[in-house]
């Protein structure tokens, strides 16, 4: 009975021994099998380059563009310059750069403390000239007056000295010859007074006159002050933007550096020109273009300028002008040279500023309808051009002919077809780095 027992325990553990020993090699075949589908993803992954980038081939219009870096200018504008006059020009008021101003304000004021005492003294001169002219007409009057009652006492003793004289008949011949006498002496001394009248009257009308020109001069000078005084404010002749101007005499040209604007306390010269109110209704992109691009540019093609302060959008554009000759390019060693270049925006916009830095692109030449694809998509093998194009999980390396080169895309003549999608990066090469 005892037996027995032992014999079933034994057969039980046995049996428990061959399920364990079963389940154990149940995961140790799924192990193995895991582990070998991982190796073959594995091997396939590193076999057939699928992860890298690509891109996909297309049709459309292949457009070559030049492109150049500029900033925006107004084609008008209406300057503001310091005035023709001598003596210290520093400015004590200016409007900041980018003001919006309406016609009549004042966009640069000059010190005016010298003018004003000068135009004090010129209004003083002129006042005391005036009051000359005053004091010389009173003393004419007077002597006018008491030499008109001379003349008329002359005359009186004329008209005496002739009625005397009419009754001559019954006087004696020596009372008679008195009476002649009397009248020609009062008849000479009123040709005398007369005569004596108009040279008085002449002589204070000349000096008065005289005195009106020194009046007039002292005059001139009030309204030539004046006018210097108004020609230190400046003011806005329209409504505008203003902009303000570099002041080139506050550069240090030997430690370089840019040209700062004008400011307040600055001192101007004459003409100088500090600030301008540009015209807003017609505005370009000026830049300088390469002299290896400039064979391919012609005014009226059409272009498109990006500013970099309205990133949201893109304007149409014409080339305006292309300067016929070229200059050098100091910003850079070796010097280059290049040709200046206008790019008209057509498209308007309130946010345009003047000096807004801007990318304009040049459309020099385009075919419709062609096969497209990225530069990156090509690479130089054998000298040839290649192109590895997606079949399944591998790529395949094909010839591929290139027609038309630009920055942004390639226009292909054989090889490729739309639809296709080729490598970014050489799958042989990134083979050849895997482990």
């Amino acid at each position: 009975m005892i037996k027995n027992k032992r014999t079933m325990e034994s057969n039980r553990d046995k049996t428990v021994l061959r399920f364990l020993l079963r389940r154990r090699g149940i995961t140790v075949l799924a192990a193995a099998g895991f582990l070998a589908v991982a190796i073959g993803a594995l091997a396939l992954h590193r076999t057939s380059g699928t992860t890298l980038p690509t891109a996909e081939v297309k049709r459309g219009d292949f457009v070559d563009y030049v492109q150049v870096r500029g900033e925006i200018k107004a084609l008008r504008s209406v300057q503001l310059t310091a005035p023709s006059i001598a003596g210290d020009l520093q400015i004590v008021k200016l409007v900041p750069t980018g003001t919006l101003v309406k016609a009549g304000d004042v966009v640069v004021q000059f010190d005016t403390t010298t003018l004003h005492t000068t135009l004090e003294q010129k209004q003083s001169e002129l006042k005391s000239a005036e009051a000359d002219i005053e004091h010389s007409r009173a003393e004419n009057r007077l002597t006018q007056e008491q030499q008109a009652t001379d003349v008329l006492q002359g005359r009186y003793d004329v008209d005496r000295a002739t009625l005397d004289t009419s009754q001559q008949e019954i006087l004696s011949e020596i009372d008679g010859a008195k009476t002649r006498l009397k009248l020609t002496d009062a008849q000479q001394k009123y040709k005398e007074l007369e005569q004596k009248n108009k040279s008085t009257e002449a002589s204070g009308n000349a000096e008065i006159d005289a005195k009106k020109l020194k009046r007039d001069k002292a005059l001139f000078d009030v309204r030539m002050t004046e006018r210097q005084l108004a020609s230190l404010t400046l003011r806005a002749p329209a409504d505008g933007m203003v902009t303000i101007m570099p002041n080139f005499r506050a550069r240090n040209w030997m430690s370089g550096g840019s040209t700062p604007d004008f400011k307040e306390g600055d001192r101007a010269w004459t003409g100088a020109v500090v600030a301008e109110l540009p015209d807003l209704s017609v505005v370009r992109a000026s830049a300088r273009v390469d002299e290896s691009d400039r064979g391919r540019l012609n005014v009226a093609q059409t272009a498109t300028v990006r500013i970099d302060a309205i990133a949201d959008k893109e304007f149409r554009s014409t080339v305006a002008e292309i300067s016929p000759l070229a200059k050098l390019d100091y910003s850079s060693w070796p010097f280059t040279k290049n040709f200046d270049i206008a790019i008209q925006i057509l498209d308007g916009d309130p946010r345009i500023r003047p000096g807004m830095s801007a990318t304009g692109r040049i459309a020099v030449d385009k075919v419709t309808n062609g096969v497209l694809v990225v530069p990156e998509a090509i690479f130089e093998k054998n000298g040839g051009s290649v192109a590895y194009v997606l079949r399944g999980a591998k790529f395949e390396e094909r010839q591929v002919q290139v027609a038309r080169r630009s920055k942004a895309s390639l226009l292909i003549g054989s090889g490729l077809q739309p639809g296709e999608k080729v490598a970014l990066k050489d799958p042989t090469q990134e083979k050849a780095k895997q482990p």
